[in-house]
């Protein structure tokens, strides 16, 4: 039986804030695996906002900015990105990213994604890769979004589909959980990597926080790696549930914990390789 969980959501904020301070230099560490896993995803999300020559973008969630790059690309000098996110800093390796890639299109704001500092009608697109299904509040998040846009303009979200779609994710999860002792947790409860995959969700938030001409596109996106390991090395660099869970057990208990994990995810390994299936759900609207 699974449990869902009551969430402080400022305590929640401020312990993902924490988190993702500590674990910035290993996440930005990966970013070519994590471009190269996500890029047919991020090329199609800026399709479906309309980001041009000239567009203004928020990059809401932004992390070390690797999206921000490519939307800092297609926007030109006569464009601006902002990119913000809850943690400085990973917002400083975002904002260190661009200058050292020669963006000067570019600017970035420490910010929580449900208030947002940004002028109402001040943008042309907004997008969050990767990011909202962290929100205690996702339609909040979402109301900003909208409010932040200039009327017809779009924005899009990209997350994680539903458990069974995304084996991995539930495999560390169960695995973390056992190991600490905990129960099975509901995957769809706020804040959790898989809680806006439940089918239909993502669309009923949107049309709720005011968006109009919703539509969600399913995505296969693998994770390519050479090993199991080399992906227990990329969880363990971010500030995920997983990590959440196993950093509070003792040395030989997670130790315990991590070897069961790659044990179990070695049944992705192939004869070129370690392939994780992954589903991405990318849902847009219009203001």
């Amino acid at each position: 039986m699974t449990t869902a969980q009551a969430i402080d959501p400022q305590a929640f904020k401020a312990a993902l804030r924490e988190q993702w301070n500590e674990s910035a230099a290993g996440w930005n560490a990966h970013a070519p695996q994590i471009r190269a896993w996500l890029a047919t995803a991020t090329e199609a999300m800026l399709d479906l906002t309309g980001v041009r020559p000239g567009s203004r973008v928020l990059d809401v969630a932004a992390g070390s900015g690797d999206q921000t790059l490519d939307i800092a690309r297609r926007v030109g000098p006569d464009g601006h990105v902002l990119a913000t996110d809850l943690s400085p800093a990973i917002l400083a390796l975002a904002q260190r990213n661009a200058a050292d890639a020669g963006f000067r299109n570019v600017g970035t704001q420490v910010a929580d994604g449900e208030k947002l500092p940004v002028d109402a009608a001040s943008m042309d697109a907004a997008v969050c890769r990767l990011g909202l299904m962290f929100f205690p509040d996702p339609l909040q998040g979402l109301r900003e979004m909208h409010r932040v846009l200039r009327p017809g303009g779009r924005a899009c979200t990209l997350v994680f589909s539903r458990p069974d779609r995304n084996p991995c994710i539930a495999i560390l999860m169960s695995t973390a959980l056992k190991h600490a002792g905990l129960a099975p947790r509901d995957p769809f409860q706020p804040g959790g990597l898989l809680s806006l995959g439940r089918p239909g969700l993502a669309e009923q938030l949107f049309r709720s926080a005011g968006f109009a001409d919703v539509a969600t596109t399913t995505l296969d996106a693998p994770l390519r790696l050479p090993s199991a390991k080399h992906y227990l090395d990329f969880v363990r660099s971010s500030a995920s549930p997983i990590q959440q869970i196993v950093g509070r057990l003792d040395h030989a208990a997670a130790d315990a914990a991590w070897a069961e994990m790659e044990q179990r995810l070695d049944e992705f390994s192939t004869g070129t390789g370690w392939v994780g299936p992954n589903e991405l759900l990318l849902t847009v609207g219009a203001r």
